[in-house]
């Protein structure tokens, strides 16, 4: 382990302010101590850490992966891998500790966005999924010590209602009159291979590690049979693309803002990041107008750009609708974050101001709409096999979207959804046509789940979590 040299950009604090380490599996004694001199130590490099990557942790990585992903361009399936995993793991962690392994290109593919566009995906081979996996834990033990509270994006232990009750509570509880809603353009395929293998060599000086991870960002996709290079970008899909992207955005976005707050702001300033979606409150307006401007700036330094239609400073807290009837202005406006758009709104058992969240209208639809064309196409199945899958469906979508407030949205879901299995059912045949909604009322009962609330308020869980 040495000191890093002094960076020109994007140099660690002398102490980290995330959270400590809290890890989804157990962690080895080594990756203990490895966690340990991260924390102690924030200007620490690491120079011995591929040893961390063992025929263990590699089985561990093997043992994670989805059995029913895709394959890449090798075609290796998870099961046809899993004969004779023991040799095969063998032979994978001698290759990588001699130096021989070799990145294949990610197969591409492309998957429907909210908008309508194709976000395309990189699907990686089943050997590069594994070693990545077991180098994102080892990166994890460090990079966990560093990354600060308000970062939550695919990090362990966090999730994507840790980030929105961190949000709900800051406008609720802070002094939050104004709102950023930003949205970087193409962050995956814009990320700079310069400066993001300099950012991880300012804590990794291993350079066996430094050269896995520049042979992933260089191994280039595989499209119809045709490879083509990777200049920028890394790959979205790629086991390893999160946590680069978090190590990213943590030197060109955190450590800056956080800076920026304490230095340049006259008022209040927060913000709540997930991967590369990030909201931010002010209590003046003039500091967000000035942030803005010089975020602009600060991603143009790194090859990233603000997408200038997402990005918008609104009015919004407690204060918001009152100022805005003074003016004679309408509503305040609203801001999506995590599939919700947030609303300025009032309780009515004593009219005091909240933040009402509600499903994206848009994300509603295609939920339904994705729905719909399953059940048309398992429509002459069984009728309980049809149930079971939209039962399991439904209350999926209940997990993450039953949040309070959210009745209204959680019923129309429900009602549109009973509504396509109903139409996919009297399709089945001419004689089921005379299924009505009095024979329809038992098969809802069996197999819709209710919508009920199943998160509680956000500072409830935040105040448990913190």
């Amino acid at each position: 382990m040495e000191k890093p040299k002094r960076a020109r950009n994007g140099k660690p604090p002398k102490r980290p302010r995330g959270g400590t380490y809290v890890a989804a599996r157990s962690m080895s004694p080594g990756l203990e101590r490895v966690r340990e001199a991260a924390k102690e130590d924030a200007g620490l490099r690491f120079t011995n850490l591929l040893h961390h990557v063992t025929e263990e942790l590699l089985g561990k990585a093997y043992e994670a992966l989805n059995p029913q992903a895709s394959p890449g361009v090798d075609g290796m399936t998870w099961a046809e891998y899993g004969k004779g995993l023991r040799s095969r793991l063998e032979d994978l962690h001698e290759r990588v500790h001699r130096g021989s392994y070799r990145a294949q290109p990610s197969r591409r593919t492309y998957i429907p966005k909210a908008d309508g566009r194709m976000r395309p995906l990189g699907i990686a081979a089943l050997e590069d999924k594994i070693v990545q996996q077991a180098v994102v834990w080892v990166l994890e033990a460090i990079y966990e010590e560093d990354f600060l509270g308000f970062s939550y994006g695919f990090r362990p232990g966090r999730s994507q209602h840790n980030a929105l009750d961190a949000v709900w509570v800051a406008i609720m509880q802070r002094k939050v009159n104004w709102v950023l809603d930003a949205d970087v353009r193409g962050f995956f395929d814009s990320v700079s291979h310069e400066w993001a293998e300099k950012f991880v060599a300012h804590r990794v000086g291993d350079q066996r590690v430094l050269r896995l991870i520049s042979k992933w960002l260089k191994a280039g996709v595989s499209e119809d049979g045709q490879w083509s290079s990777s200049v920028v970008g890394t790959p979205q899909g790629a086991t390893v693309s999160p946590l680069l992207a978090n190590v990213y955005l943590h030197y060109v976005l955190d450590l800056w803002v956080d800076a920026w707050r304490k230095r340049r702001a006259q008022g209040e300033v927060y913000i709540v990041r997930f991967a590369d979606d990030f909201v931010m409150g002010f209590q003046y307006r003039e500091d967000a107008e000035r942030f803005r401007n010089d975020l602009e700036d600060r991603m143009g330094r790194f090859g990233l750009q603000l997408n200038a239609e997402k990005t918008r400073l609104i009015e919004f807290g407690r204060f918001a609708a009152d100022n805005r009837a003074k003016r004679g202005e309408g509503k305040p406006d609203t801001f999506d974050f995590l599939g919700f758009t947030h609303i300025c709104a009032r309780r009515r058992k004593d009219g005091a101001f909240t933040v009402l969240r509600k499903t994206t209208a848009k994300r509603l639809r295609k939920k339904v709409k994705l729905v719909a064309v399953e059940l048309k196409r398992r429509r002459h199945e069984p009728v309980s096999d049809q149930g079971n899958w939209l039962r399991s469906v439904i209350q999926g979508y209940y997990n993450y979207h039953a949040v309070p407030g959210n009745s209204a949205a959680l019923n129309r879901f429900q009602a549109l959804v009973t509504r396509a299995w109903f139409t996919a059912l009297r399709r089945r045949s001419h004689k089921a046509r005379r299924l009505n909604w009095a024979r329809m009322k038992p098969l809802i009962a069996t197999w819709i789940p209710r919508p009920r609330i199943l998160h509680p308020y956000p500072n409830q869980r935040l105040r448990v979590s913190t």
